[in-house]
């Protein structure tokens, strides 16, 4: 699957079954569902569950909480638009 196709993909009402759960959290933050994407990753600790995590509080404005969850996915807060990131991302776990 490409950027252009998981794009695509959120005209649909479902995520694709095959999904994991990064992009899973993404496509619904990609629907506008901020806490459907939280859900997804919110009781998860590993760090690509804890970088989604970090976006998702980023996007949500809560700069503090985000950074925390930057740190436990070994990363910093990224200098580009939250729109670069989520293409990042998805491209990362595609």
């Amino acid at each position: 699957m490409t950027l252009a196709e998981f794009r695509d993909s959120l005209k649909l009402d479902q995520p694709k079954p095959n999904l994991s759960v990064p992009l899973k959290a993404l496509w619904y933050d990609g629907k506008g569902e901020w806490n459907n994407a939280h859900n997804e990753v919110d009781h998860l600790s590993d760090i690509s569950s804890s970088r989604i995590h970090a976006y998702l509080h980023r996007k949500e404005g809560d700069i503090w909480n985000a950074d925390y969850w930057y740190r436990k996915a070994k990363e910093t807060r990224p200098n580009v638009s939250l729109e670069e990131e989520w293409e990042m991302l998805v491209t990362r776990f595609l």
